[in-house]
């Protein structure tokens, strides 16, 4: 299980309050361990270097610092070592000089097997010299025969190892966290009562075990090493249920937090927050042009450049901050203690310059650069989604305008506090069924037959009155609110195409979608079950997809193969608003589209002989009925546009010049009066 959180390897700086502590425990417990060693003389060592009690102890203890017991929320591999039990009973059957020799030595093999720095390690054997004099102490004060004359201990003994046992733990884990406090930079009560309770209950099962295997030494040798049995369960037992846990709240890849860990996190930090008066930062992070490696050398190039990435982050932020990975090439930092903006922004470009280092894979250079969202807990956002929701804002403004980092500014997000209402009324509008449709009719240029209906969503408000897609349709395209409109506008249309059929109407009726309405997996079983529902032909049905759709997934192909997954129903497919954006014609051949509907702002261009761009429009048209395509002519508000678009090769067009939005009740006259009944026209 990957771990690049941890950063407790890297050395603290010289000078610093962290510096000064484990170089004076690290003192400390030297002195006290050369102190007991020197009691036992090169004498008694030797004699001690022939006992095979000794070294069996020295493996057992070995193999606890090599398997510590874990507990929920920290990562595998660090915890409380199993070794424990094995280096009490030495304390209770030889004293502190036996005990501290043999941890000590157990300390440094297993530093050098799990490849810890020098420093945790020195740290690491002084703490448990100290902690184990402290056990030392007390079962000399207490019961001082006990660690005289080795015996097995009973009766009141056990109550002086009981005493013993818990001083140890008090004062082991004061020496500890102190530590991760200053390295985490957080108050030490932040971290003392963390996990409290797991941690006093195995430490206080391990110490029980410890009587135990004095009764075995006194009896034979052979007895220690089968306490390797319960222990090796326990251990099994626990692993399984951390790295369960690890798995749930860590992304696979990186092992980097996830984003439910992240939310968590960040919950219990804006609470901490509201209660100090404290801020909370959060940095979203998207890697530009990472579809280029995927394509190019492939998704493992790619994972790796993603594991690259993560451990660039953790290293380059706070102990305490929290790098999580939200999914593809993007990353979340949760600042739990932050000043202002501009230090948020501080770590932000720092991030930037960590990660501009060039990465070699493959033989390549790599330059990883990121747009950088921030936004601020309670500047920018009173909780933990809407913080989410503005540092995404941040993150979007910097990569489009691609200035790298960027802070949350509500004047860069459109009506966000008339969105936040609007979302409300909205949901509460789609329950109460406030949501109409009308329908513009699409009209042959050869002869002016109606050949087809546009449904067009309405919704009625409470107090603004009937709204046009433009007044809320940002708000459904960016909220969970996407699926139910979806929903609502194929049920209300297709029960209305399926009156009209009744009636003898059988005009097809296009329905368009937006970027998250066709990248949803659910959709083509949507479609398929409204179809079913309400007896519809799939040909009569048109779905049309925006340009701007297609543009904001052209590194993924993604809305490409939704689409091909639609066509697969059997119903029509259009490109909506062609003109837009920056969506090429070579770029429509591999879509399985029938219809390609020219933006207004094109159309315009048509009817304007001084125009340069007629010519431009034209020979579009032109390259899309080569593709077997049909061309329509949107915004028509002229018979002179009418007749340009005819000229300019577009078969069909929709606007105001032909009709207004009708409503259901008004469409069946308008066809009658304008020739209704035409067949649909043939696909290309």
């Amino acid at each position: 299980m990957k771990d690049p959180i941890g950063t407790r390897d890297i050395g603290p700086r010289v000078g610093t309050p962290l510096w000064l502590y484990m170089a004076g425990t690290t003192f400390a417990g030297a002195l006290l361990f050369g102190a007991s060693t020197f009691e036992l003389g090169l004498d008694q060592l030797f004699l001690l270097g022939q006992e095979p009690l000794i070294w069996v102890l020295l493996c057992m203890i070995v193999l606890g610092e090599l398997t510590p017991i874990a507990m929920p929320g920290q990562a595998p591999g660090n915890g409380v070592p199993t070794s424990l039990p094995f280096t009490f009973a030495l304390v209770i059957f030889y004293g502190l000089p036996v005990a501290a020799l043999l941890q000590c030595v157990a300390t440094t093999v297993s530093g050098v097997v799990r490849r810890h720095a020098p420093h945790r390690t020195a740290f690491n054997a002084a703490q448990y010299v100290l902690t184990l004099g402290v056990a030392d102490a007390v079962l000399r004060l207490v019961l001082p025969e006990i660690v005289i004359v080795p015996a097995a201990p009973a009766g009141a003994e056990l109550i002086a190892i009981a005493l013993a046992g818990a001083a140890s733990f008090v004062v082991n884990r004061t020496l500890v966290l102190c530590a991760v406090a200053m390295h985490e930079r957080v108050p030490l009560r932040q971290v003392m009562f963390k996990g409290l309770r797991q941690q006093i209950y195995v430490n206080a099962v391990l110490i029980s075990l410890s009587p135990l295997i004095v009764i075995a030494m006194t009896h034979s040798v052979l007895y220690v090493p089968l306490f390797a049995f319960p222990l090796g369960a326990l251990y099994a037992c626990v692993l399984l249920l951390v790295k369960r846990d690890h798995q749930a709240n860590h992304d696979e890849l990186t092992g980097l937090a996830n984003r439910k860990l992240l939310t968590v996190r960040a919950h219990r930090e804006i609470l901490r927050a509201r209660q100090q008066g404290s801020r909370v930062g959060l940095l979203l992070l998207d890697l530009d042009r990472f579809k280029e490696v995927n394509d190019t050398l492939g998704h493992p190039t790619g994972d790796r450049l993603l594991v690259t990435l993560a451990r660039r982050l953790t290293h380059s932020v706070r102990p305490n901050d929290l790098v999580a990975r939200l999914g593809g090439d993007e990353f979340a930092i949760l600042l739990p203690q932050v000043r202002d903006n501009d230090s948020a922004r501080e770590v932000a470009l720092r991030l930037r310059g960590a990660l501009a280092e060039p990465v070699r894979l493959d033989g390549m250079d790599f330059d990883l650069q990121v747009s950088t969202g921030i936004a601020l807990y309670p500047d920018d956002a009173p909780d933990f989604p809407l913080l989410m929701q503005r540092a995404d804002v941040a993150m979007y403004v910097a990569k489009s305008g691609r200035t790298g980092v960027e802070s949350y500014d509500p004047g860069k997000d459109r009506n966000s506090t008339a969105r936040l209402s609007m979302y409300s009324e909205l949901r509460r509008g789609l329950a109460d069924g406030a949501l109409e449709m009308r329908y513009q009719p699409k009209v042959a240029l050869a002869d002016g037959r109606p050949i087809g209906l546009e449904a067009l969503a309405r919704w009625r408000h409470p107090v603004r009155g009937l709204l046009t897609p433009d007044e809320f349709m940002p708000v459904i395209e960016h909220s969970n609110l996407f699926r139910a409109f979806t929903v609502q506008v194929l049920d209300i249309t297709l029960a209305r195409l399926s009156l009209w059929r009744e009636e003898g109407l059988t005009l097809p009726v296009s329905v368009n979608l937006g970027v998250r309405e066709l990248l949803d997996p659910d959709l083509p079983d949507t479609v398929a079950a409204a179809l079913r529902e309400h007896g519809v032909p799939a040909d009569r049905l048109v779905l049309e997809i925006s340009e701007r759709t297609l543009i904001a997934d052209a590194e993924t192909d993604a809305a490409a193969e939704a689409a091909a997954r639609l066509r697969a129903l059997g119903v029509g497919l259009t490109l909506d608003d062609f003109g837009t954006g920056h969506f090429t014609l070579a770029q429509l051949a591999g879509l399985p589209l029938d219809e390609v509907k020219i933006h207004d702002s094109l159309t315009a261009r048509l009817s304007d002989e001084a125009s340069g761009g007629r010519t431009v429009v034209r020979a579009a048209i032109a390259l899309v009925r080569e593709l077997g395509m049909r061309a329509t002519a949107e915004g028509v508000r002229n018979a002179e546009m009418a007749r340009a678009a005819a000229e300019s090769g577009c078969h069909a067009a929709q606007g105001h010049h032909f009709s207004e939005p009708l409503a259901p009740r008004d469409v069946p006259p308008w066809l009658a009066a304008h020739g209704t009944g035409a067949p649909a026209h043939p696909r290309a």
